[in-house]
Order: C-alpha cells, then structure tokens, then sequence
C-alpha cells in the first residue's frame, strides 16, 4: 500500500538523512521559493510574490467549481428533497438514494480540493511576516493575513459540516531529515481533531479576520471582507457546538449596519441580458451578459465574464449563452417534484420561475422529455456564483428568534423575503407556536435558496433529517428507491477511503 511505501522511505531518511523534496501540505512553487543569507527558506521572496499568492487565494472559489460549487449542490440538493442526481451513475446516485460510501470519487475530489485550498491559505498565513521586501507595509501585512484567515475559516466550516472531525491544520510541513522527523511526521499525517475544536478553530480565525480585513466594498464582492467573516460568523453561531442565538442576531444585524439587503428585484441576484428580452432564447437570441453583479444582497461571489466564463452551466441545464452547448446527455441537479409540489403550494411566488425551468430535451429519467425540469439559477456563462447572500443571514436571524421565543419577531423577517416573492404575509396562525413557525421558516427557506446549496445543512442544523428524508421517498413519485434509512449517522458523510488507506491517523465515521 502507498502508506507501507511513504512509511519505508521516512525510516530510509533515518538512516541516510536524506532530505524529501515533497510536500502534500503545501507545495512550494520556484517562482515564489527563496533563501536567505542564513539558508532559511524564504517561500515568499518579495512582495510581488506574495500579491500572486494573495490573488490565487482570491481566485479560489472561482477556479475550484468542482469541489466549492458543483459537488457542494450535489450534496446539499440531491442530497435532500430539492433535487434528483439528474445524471445517475455510481458517484451521484448514492447522494440520491443514501448510499453513500467511502469510495465515492466525488468525495475524494472535495477533500483533496478542500485540504489543498487550506494548505494555500496556511502559506500565506504562516510565511507573510519573513517577507524581507520593505515595501510590504505591515498594514497590508495584517490585512493579507486576516484575508486568509477568513477563507481558512470558510474552507473549514464546509468540511466540518461535510465530515464532522477533520485534521486540523494551521501549520506548513517542512523537510524530513532524521534530525527532524519525529516534529514534521505529524504534518504530513495529521489525526482528526474533534469537531467542537475545528469550530472554534473557524471563530477564532473569523474574529481575527474582523480586526484588519478590508470594510466592504459594494463595488467588489469577491474579497475576503469584514462583511464576509460577519456572514460566516452568523452562520457559525447558528450551528450546534457553538450555538448563540445573540450573536447570530448581532452578525446579522452588523450586516445591515455594513449596507447590505434584499435587492427589489429577487431575478436582479440569478438573470441574465439578452439580445431581444422579448423573444425566447436561442442561437441568435441568447446571454449576452449578467443582469447584475455585486448586488446589495451579495457578501461574496465568484464573477465571470465575456471571455472568461463559468463552465458549470452545461452541467445543469442550457447555458442561455450558447442554446445547444453540450445538451445532449442528462443534466446533474434536477429539480424534484417535491420542491416543485411545494411552490406550486404558494401561487404566484416569483422565485419559482427564477429557480426552476423547463425545457425539451432527448431523456426521460425524471420526466417526460418534452416537459423537463431543470435547475435554473446558473442559467449562463456569465452568471456569478453566490456562496453568501443576505437573505440567507436575514432567515437565520429569523432561526434565531425562533430560539429565544420571539415568534413573531420571526414572522416579521419571514415575511420579508415572502413579499420580494411576490407572497402575502404568514397568518397569524403560522406563529401560535415554536412548531407552526419552525415549519413556516423552513419552508421559507427552501423556496428562498432552493438550489443554493442550502438545504441539506438545513435539515442537518435543526435535526429534521430523518423527519424530511425519511419521508420524502413515498411521497415523490420521480425518486428512485431509498437504499438505507437516514439516521443520527447519517448527518456527516464518510471520509474518503484512499484518503484513510494513505493516513494512518485517520478513522473513519460511525456508520460507514
């Protein structure tokens, strides 16, 4: 095995103090690689080096589609009651059916993208102050460094919520010699570290990125703000091992203080300009460009432009910029009967139209071909892929309320997002009590980020996995047949298995 293979040539450096040249912690790049008079190791040499690296950490969730986006939709949607697979085959069916093992190949692509993204960010972190370059001000110093605290956060709060205990690392590994081995072994093969530690780990580095982190810019929604770390720090506060519903309402409310809101317009967040708007899309009627971008709603975004373009789109349906683009196999992410059964419970709710579209295609897994549904809210190749807005916050404080007892307070927010919808008001009736207005929240939720990446956290936050899933099979006609029932275990995944086969310090989670 590959672990017997690494093991053997770390006792060879025993023996010979070979020095290896490799690093699955962080690999060092010969642009950015440096060493000083005293034969340290200076990873960035200069400034200008160091600003590359700042732009790749900005750059992350744009380039990492796969493991930020695609398969986070994956699992919080089709994973749920939102969505189908869309295209089965042996790595997206088990998220539909609960069949999830640790040889899923999609798994083991979001945790190595995941860990390597961490490793980018823990470069920066630890490296950033033995930057002999003058014109490196400490302000940028500081501001560098909060900047990549606060996507070190953010990259681990999705693994947390995804596979509960994960190896915490904060830390670069350095070079094995047999003077130094016993000290770096464990960087290289890291135990998992149990998840209250990896949250407070996220909050720490949250509250530090809150001191010198850029303000928001309203032009700008792709950097790792002050904003940014307020959202994330709404969201942590929500979850179970740091639950503290005053401080959720505080980060929420920071935000509005900072000037975000809902947009007007709820299709301003997801739409697109088209050639002739009032002609239906095709080859000479198509995408020309967003409606929006950096809206008011929006806390961080990846954008794509004319040129440089999101390639995700084909995955889920037509992308509006090219009508016939790869439209000839099954789609990932299909919309499930059972959300759409529940917007069609609220008539008139324009997000239904801005979520969900259907078209003619050439299969018939989930529907009939010439009335398929698709999921609709990266519609082109220029659309921005949102990983936070404000409504998501302005809901959770709602969550919150419910919490502390104000169910009214709750209904008030709820009632927002219903009227951007288009939605009268809830009846009195939905906040008599914690059951009635829990239950009109989460559905409030869904049909406000439906697609979003939301849904499954949900569930998993206030403990209606079982309740929801385990029930959805019987009632969603076009849902294939539930290979095992959802339990406690069920609310993190398996870690992957070559990853475990390749560290001996890992075990992997009850149940799989």
């Amino acid at each position: 095995m590959k672990t017997k293979y690494i093991l053997s040539i770390l006792i060879a450096c025993l023996l010979a103090s070979c020095s290896l040249n490799y690093d699955p912690v962080g690999l060092y790049s010969d642009v950015t690689e440096g060493v000083n008079n005293d034969s340290v190791k200076i990873v960035f040499k200069d400034k200008a080096a160091l600003l590359s690296h700042r732009q790749t950490l900005l750059n992350l969730f744009k380039n990492g589609q796969e493991h930020w986006y695609l398969d986070m939709l994956l699992l919080a949607e089709s994973h749920s009651d939102n969505a189908y697979a869309g295209a089965p085959n042996a790595e997206t069916t088990p998220f539909e059916v609960n069949s999830i093992e640790g040889s899923n190949t999609n798994l083991r692509r979001d945790w190595n993208g995941h860990m390597a993204n961490i490793a980018q960010a823990n470069r920066l972190i630890v490296n950033i102050d033995k930057v002999p370059d003058p014109a490196l001000t400490e302000a940028e110093r500081l501001q560098y460094k909060a900047e990549a605290k606060i996507l070190r956060a953010m990259i681990y709060f999705d693994m947390v919520r995804i596979w509960g205990n994960v190896p915490l690392i904060t830390t670069m590994a350095g070079d094995i010699t047999s003077e130094t081995i016993a000290e770096v072994y464990p960087a290289y093969f890291p135990p998992q570290t149990d998840a209250l530690t990896i949250y407070k780990q996220i909050e720490q580095d949250l509250l530090d990125g809150l001191q010198y982190a850029p303000d928001n810019d309203p032009a700008d929604k792709t950097q790792f703000s002050k904003s940014v770390a307020r959202a994330l720090l709404a969201k942590v506060y929500a979850e179970k091992p740091l639950r503290d519903y005053d401080k959720v309402i505080q980060y929420a409310d920071a935000l509005a203080t900072d000037g975000f809101g809902l947009v007007d317009n709820f299709s301003d967040l997801f739409d697109v300009v088209l050639t002739d708007p009032n002609a239906p899309p095709s080859q000479t009627n198509k995408a020309i460009e967003a409606k929006a971008r950096n809206t008011k709603e929006s806390i961080f975004e990846a954008q794509f432009f004319p040129g440089n373009t999101n390639w995700v789109t084909w995955m889920f349906g037509r992308p509006l910029d090219d009508w016939t683009f790869y439209f000839t196999w099954a789609k990932w992410i299909t919309p499930s009967r059972d959300l759409i059964k529940a917007f069609n419970s609220e008539q008139g709710d324009k997000r239904y139209g801005q979520t969900i579209v259907f078209y003619q295609c050439d299969w018939t897994i989930y529907y009939p071909a010439n009335n398929y549904a698709f999921m609709y809210k990266t519609r082109s190749a220029y659309n921005s892929i949102i990983k936070m807005r404000y409504a998501d916050i302005l809901l959770l404080k709602a969550e919150a309320l419910i919490g502390k007892g104000d169910y009214s307070g709750a209904a008030q927010i709820i009632n927002q997002t219903r009227r951007r919808a288009g939605l009268n008001n809830l009846p009195a009736s939905a906040s008599a009590s914690k059951e009635s207005i829990l239950k009109a929240y989460l559905k409030e939720r869904r049909l406000e980020l439906a697609l979003e990446g939301q849904r499954w956290f949900d569930l998993v936050r206030l403990d209606k996995v079982e309740e929801v899933m385990n029930a959805v099979f019987n009632k969603d006609e076009g849902r294939p047949a539930q290979v095992y029932p959802y339990t406690s275990r069920s609310y993190i995944l398996p870690i992957p298995q070559d990853v475990i086969d390749q560290n001996p310090n890992l075990v992997q989670n009850p149940g799989y």
